[in-house]
C-alpha cells in the first residue's frame, strides 16, 4: 500500500470514528421531527391560492426508512452512513408531505391523492436528496432538494426542481436534523411562491 493510499485510509478511519463518536453522544435512541413549521404562519399574509391536489411526497428506496443519514464528502462523496441512535419519527418523505401540506393549505384549500376531486391542478414531488453533509470534521450542512411536476387535466403544466442548503450548528445528529428541518422549510417556501406563480385555474 502506497503512503497516499495509508493516508486516505487513516483518513477514512477517523472519520467514521468522528461519527461513531457523535451517535454515540446523543441521547440513546433520540428521534427528531421538523419541529415547529414557520412557513405556514409567513404563508398566511400571501396571495390566497385556489385549490390544488397534493400527493405524498415521493423518494427513494435509501430515504424510505426512518434513519437520519450523513455524507462524509471531505474523505469520500460516495460514502453514506446512518446514526446509529438517532432516527427521524417517520420516513423523510412522509414528514416534508406533512410540512409542505400544511404550508399551502394556510394559502388555500390542499386536497390528498385519495380525494375524488378531478378538476383540479395536481402536484407531484420527488424528494432527491435530503442528508446531513460533512465537509470537514465537525462541519456540516443539511442538503434537500426536489423534483416537482404540476399538471392539470393529466397535461404538464411546469416542471421545477428546488435545492436548499443550510449550515448544521454542531456536527452531530442534532445539528443535523436542525439544519435538514431548516432546508425543508427553505424548499417548500421556494416551492409555494413558484406554485403560486402558476396558472392554477382553468382558462376558458
Amino acid at each position: 500500500m502506497s503512503i497516499n493510499e495509508l493516508k486516505t485510509a487513516f483518513a477514512l478511519m477517523c472519520a467514521v470514528a468522528l461519527a461513531g463518536c457523535a451517535s454515540s453522544a446523543a441521547m440513546p435512541n433520540s428521534r427528531y421531527d421538523l419541529g415547529a413549521s414557520l412557513v405556514s404562519s409567513q404563508s398566511a399574509n400571501a396571495q390566497p391560492m385556489p385549490p390544488v391536489k397534493v400527493l405524498a411526497v415521493s423518494a427513494p428506496r435509501n430515504l424510505e426508512t426512518d434513519a437520519l443519514g450523513y455524507r462524509l464528502s471531505y474523505v469520500d462523496a460516495q460514502r453514506i452512513g446512518n446514526y446509529s441512535n438517532s432516527h427521524w419519527t417517520m420516513p423523510p418523505a412522509q414528514l416534508l408531505t406533512q410540512r409542505l401540506r400544511e404550508a399551502l393549505a394556510a394559502r388555500g384549500p390542499v386536497l390528498s391523492g385519495a380525494d375524488p376531486v378531478r378538476a383540479v391542478p395536481l402536484l407531484e414531488v420527488d424528494l432527491t436528496n435530503f442528508e446531513q453533509v460533512f465537509d470537514a470534521p465537525g462541519q456540516s450542512h443539511g442538503l434537500v432538494s426536489v423534483r416537482t411536476t404540476l399538471t392539470r387535466d393529466g397535461r404538464v403544466v411546469s416542471q421545477r426542481s428546488f435545492t436548499a442548503s443550510t449550515p448544521a450548528p454542531t456536527g452531530d445528529a442534532a445539528g443535523g436534523a436542525h439544519a435538514l428541518a431548516a432546508a425543508s422549510d427553505d424548499v417548500i417556501a421556494q416551492l409555494a411562491a413558484w406554485l403560486a406563480a402558476q396558472p392554477l385555474t382553468a382558462t376558458r
